[in-house]
């Protein structure tokens, strides 16, 4: 009876003080020296086919790394070896609404690199539509670094400083500076920063060596973007730049063909990526008739070497070119059916081209031409809201490959279709912001550049070997999801993936003869296979507990009135997720994340956010020797400057407590693999709103409560 009361009452709290926020949905504006003054955002937001994260105002979120931040977001799992999920669906990243086309080691790296402070908010796309490319697979992390701009200049500068002390004392900065300006005949905006992090790693494999790693993260971005607007149409040029360097010492020992070994390498990583992107926008007099074309063009150059100093000899020397053009068109349109419905139709044709190299010889060549148009149709009956869609997408995928220096150059397996990818929503809403919903939708996850490179671009001693796999196929899903949402916070939800042809990381022992002498060397080889069918289901909950419930009467916080940002509460997230893999009887896990918000003395915040998954739990072809996150991460904020300055202190795991130990199920006895960083870290945090001449003009964010076709008024939009 205690829990239905709890339950019933959270609901009503959540309800009360987003529906208090929301009062009115959009402020009237006021023209005051042509600037519009607009609502604050949400922390969070549920949809039928997303979750929208807002990272501009949550000090615990953007305080570090966008990686750092990510980790921290309810459902989401994050492992160096089995990549990451989100609520159980393998994640495809976006930015800014166009696809990273990065995977696994150099994602992390990438997301590492850029701090979360230029970060807007985040959307976790758990049903992409028709309207999305069929090779979003799972689902879409889209990362959005915009900011709307209105008449007048506004900029923002943030930086953080922390630190770790495990051997030695390392250091991390970050800054960034965004600038955003307006005039009826165009708009501007630049946002450029760097982050440096020094790292440390300690790693065992199977007992066979012992790694550490002494790294140095430098990353570089600047972001550019004008737009123009011609009556009701808008042109939109995009340029974004983003590098990475990277450096790190690592000291391995262990044992190589009986006799041990001690070795003292260095290893140099260096990334380049550019992104053009030119977009037109054709509006007309219905506000809700669109028609949009885009062209994105994206260049990306990476460079890996290893050399030991022991023997001054380069032991990798690793590079790859990386190519894509894209150009696609939308179109939608208000259309009579039911009570209201629209229709969403368009084009896509993406060409790309990737090639690496190993000591200037190359070993992969290969391309990828899609062809794709889509139709989906959106209705509303009384209460029920519906979606039904289709894409179609043609491929054709070649090229060549090299399996060593010496060996003669093969043919990769063409893979040469036509697909059609079905989805389906329904939407039964009991009120607002309270709604049951049912989602299918058919897609497909074409291997990724790290799982397709045959070269290794990642540590390598004598117990250790990583290998691509430029055979892979491309991976069908078949994703299906049940949700009841009320009020943005509180959930409860169901899912199952049907993934055929699953890509999946293989890590097993194997042994090496030296035919003369008759030792015998053991190492680990990390590889990626093909799966036949793998079925992903994931059940989880959500729901927020005001402290007020324990303190107070139900009969007086019926009548209470407050702002969200005043409140005590506890916000509790768990789900349960199985594996179900073709030769294997696997144990399903339990992820937990609590988050807790506490507002002490002096309008200070402060925040704590809690994650574990137990031991025992299966992952794809691994087990949990250790307990994965296990983390107690702590932010104190507070405003300054009426709200210009933010500051924030943050220790991060504070218990030392996050480690990883993984079991490899692909072959017995278990290999184990296991890695402790150095995640126990202090620091602080400054976002300043810089003034401008005009003193009573604001920075105008973005909303957060638009659908996926609505336009935002921002420089750069997100996903279309």
């Amino acid at each position: 009876m205690k829990l239905h009361k709890i339950t019933a009452a959270s609901l009503f709290l959540i309800s009360n003080f987003w529906f208090s926020q929301e009062k009115p949905k959009v402020e009237k504006e006021t023209k005051i020296e042509e600037v519009t003054i607009i609502k604050t955002k949400k922390a969070v937001e549920q949809k039928a086919d997303r979750t929208i994260f807002d990272f501009s105002e949550q000090p615990h979120l953007n305080s570090g790394t966008v990686m750092e931040g990510v980790k921290k977001l309810p459902g989401l799992v994050v492992t160096d070896i089995a990549g990451m999920m989100y609520q159980g669906k393998p994640l495809d990243v976006y930015m800014d609404g166009r696809p990273l086309n990065i995977s696994s080691n150099e994602l992390n790296g990438f997301l590492e690199g850029m701090p979360a402070n230029a970060v807007e908010r985040i959307e976790i796309i758990t049903q992409p539509g028709a309207e999305f490319p069929a090779t979003s697979g799972g689902a879409i992390m889209n990362i959005i670094t915009s900011k709307s701009a209105k008449n007048y200049l506004s900029a923002t500068y943030s930086g953080n400083y922390n630190f770790t002390n495990y051997d030695k004392l390392r250091s991390r900065t970050n800054n960034s500076l965004n600038l955003n300006a307006k005039n009826k005949y165009f708009g501007w905006q630049l946002n450029i920063g760097q982050n440096y992090r020094e790292s440390m790693m300690a790693t065992n494999i199977d007992d066979l060596s012992a790694t550490n790693t002494d790294g140095r993260r430098r990353g570089y971005f600047a972001k550019g973007a004008l737009t123009f607007d011609m009556g009701l149409d808008r042109l939109l040029l995009n340029y974004d730049i983003y590098q990475n360097d990277n450096s790190s010492h690592i000291l391995s020992t262990g044992r190589y063909f009986g006799m041990p070994y001690l070795s003292d390498d260095d290893s140099e990583s260096n990334s380049l990526r550019q992104d053009v992107v030119a977009t037109y926008q054709k509006r007309f007099d219905d506000p809700s008739k669109k028609l949009d074309f885009k062209y994105n063009f994206t260049s990306s150059v990476s460079d890996f070497n290893q050399a030991n100093r022991l023997q001054n000899l380069n032991v990798l020397e690793n590079k790859s070119t990386m190519n894509i053009s894209t150009f696609k068109i939308d179109y939608s349109q208000p259309l009579q059916l039911l009570d209201e419905g629209k229709i969403s139709v368009g084009g896509l044709y993406d060409h790309q081209h990737l090639e690496t190299e190993s000591r200037g010889i190359t070993n992969l060549n290969y391309w990828r031409q899609t062809a794709a148009t889509y139709l989906e149709l959106q209705a509303k009956l009384n209460k029920f809201d519906f979606i039904l869609g289709t894409r179609a997408e043609d491929y054709d995928i070649s090229g060549t490959t090299r399996s060593s220096l010496n060996a003669t150059e093969e043919k990769l397996h063409p893979f040469k279709k036509f697909r059609l990818f079905p989805n389906a929503s329904i939407q039964y809403n009991f009120m607002n912001q309270v709604y049951l919903a049912l989602n299918y939708n058919k897609k497909i996850s074409l291997p990724g550049i790290s799982s397709l490179n045959p070269n290794n671009v990642t540590y390598q001693n004598p117990n250790s070997v990583t290998t691509g796999n430029p055979n892979l196929q491309p991976t069908i899903f078949d994703n299906f999801e049940a949700k009841i949402s009320a009020f943005d916070y509180a959930f409860v939800g169901y899912s199952m993936n049907v993934a055929n042809n699953q890509v999946v990381q293989m890590v097993t022992r194997e042994t090496m003869t030296d035919p003369i002498t008759g030792l015998s060397n053991d190492y680990i080889v990390n590889r990626n296979m093909n799966v036949s069918e793998v079925r992903i289901h994931n059940f989880n909950v959500g729901l927020p507990i005001p402290f007020m419930l324990f303190t107070k009467p139900f009969s007086e916080i019926m009548k209470f009135d407050f702002n969200p940002d005043k409140i005590n509460f506890m916000y509790l997230y768990a789900a349960y997720q199985k594996h179900e893999l073709p030769d294997l009887d696997t144990k399903g896990f339990w992820l937990f994340n609590i988050m807790s918000q506490v507002i002490l003395p002096k309008d200070i915040k402060l925040v704590a956010n809690y994650s574990l998954i137990p031991t025992g739990a299966n992952y794809y072809y691994f087990e949990t020797a250790k307990p994965i996150g296990n983390a107690i991460d702590i932010t104190l904020s507070k405003k300054f400057m009426n709200d210009r300055l933010n500051v924030s202190i943050f220790a991060n795991d504070i218990l030392n407590g996050q480690q990883m130990a993984l079991r490899s199920l692909a072959q017995q006895p278990y290999p184990v693999l296991g890695n402790k960083y150095d995640s126990r870290s202090f620091g602080i945090s400054v976002n300043y709103k810089i003034p401008t001449k005009n003193k009573l003009a604001k920075e105008a964010p973005n909303l957060l409560n638009q659908e996926k076709k609505e336009e935002n008024g921002g420089i750069i939009t997100p996903a279309q």
